[in-house]
C-alpha cells in the first residue's frame, strides 16, 4: 500500500514538472497592468471598472471587474483570465480557455469587441474617454435658447415631471416665433445628446460643446444653443 502511494504522488509530481510554464508577461500585458481601465457598451450608459494583473491565473492571466459589474454586464462572470500578444487581440477568457470576448485595438487606448445581444463593447483608458455623458438630473432646470453669438430667443424650464415616457418640457413668456412654432413639451437625454421633442413628434437635438454650451445639430447657418442663463 506505501509502495503503491509512493508511486502515485511521484506521478503526480512528474506531469507537474511536464506542464508547460506560464509564459512572461509581454510588454503589452505590462502596459495593460499599469493603466486605470472603463468596461462599457457603446452608449456608455453601462459601464464598470476592470484592473489587469500579470499575475497566473486557471487560464491566462488574473483580471478584476468592480463589484457592481456582473449586475451591468452579468456574462461577465464566464471570465476567469485574459490574454493578449504584440499586435494580437486582447482576449477575455472562461475556464476552458475559450475566448468570451475578443478585443482589436481601434487605437491607443481603446479596445473593442463585438458581443451579441450587447453590441459593441468597449474598453478604453481614462485618458481615452473622455467625460462620461450627461444624465437627465444633471440637466433639470432653467436653460436659455440663444441663436448666432449672442441673440436670445426664449427660455425654457427642463423638468423632472413625466411627459408620456419623456420629461416635462416648459417655456417661459417672451419665446421667439422660431421656438413658439416648434413648440417643444418633452425631452429626454438619448446616447449623450439632448432632445427637445413637440407634440408632432418632431426634434431638435443638442450635443455638448465647450463651457457648459450644448451646439443644435445638424449645425445651420445661424446656430442654435443652450446655455445656462
Amino acid at each position: 500500500m506505501m509502495r503503491h502511494a509512493i508511486l502515485i504522488a511521484l506521478g503526480i509530481l512528474a506531469l507537474a514538472s511536464a506542464a508547460p510554464a506560464q509564459p512572461a508577461p509581454n510588454e503589452t500585458a505590462k502596459a495593460m497592468v499599469a493603466g486605470s481601465w472603463e468596461f462599457s457598451n457603446a452608449d456608455r450608459d453601462k459601464r464598470c471598472t476592470i484592473a489587469f494583473k500579470t499575475d497566473p491565473a486557471t487560464v491566462g492571466m488574473k483580471l478584476e471587474f468592480d463589484k457592481g459589474c456582473i449586475g451591468v454586464f452579468p456574462f461577465i462572470k464566464e471570465i476567469v483570465g485574459w490574454t493578449i500578444a504584440e499586435n494580437d487581440f486582447l482576449r477575455l477568457l472562461d475556464a476552458r480557455s475559450k475566448p468570451v470576448l475578443e478585443f482589436s485595438e481601434v487605437e491607443s487606448g481603446m479596445y473593442e469587441a463585438p458581443k451579441p445581444g450587447e453590441g459593441i463593447l468597449f474598453i478604453q483608458t481614462a485618458a481615452a474617454l473622455g467625460p462620461p455623458p450627461k444624465e437627465a438630473d444633471q440637466m433639470l432646470g432653467d436653460w436659455a435658447l440663444v441663436r448666432g453669438a449672442a441673440t436670445m430667443l426664449c427660455t425654457l424650464t427642463l423638468a423632472n415631471a413625466p411627459a408620456g415616457p419623456d420629461l416635462a418640457l416648459k417655456l417661459k413668456p417672451g419665446c421667439d416665433v422660431l421656438v413658439t412654432r416648434f413648440a417643444p413639451t418633452a425631452w429626454q437625454m438619448d446616447r449623450g445628446e439632448l432632445v427637445l421633442k413637440n407634440t408632432r413628434n418632431q426634434t431638435w437635438r443638442f450635443e455638448e460643446g465647450d463651457a457648459g454650451a450644448w451646439q443644435r445639430v445638424p449645425e445651420g447657418p445661424e446656430p442654435l444653443r443652450l446655455v445656462r442663463p
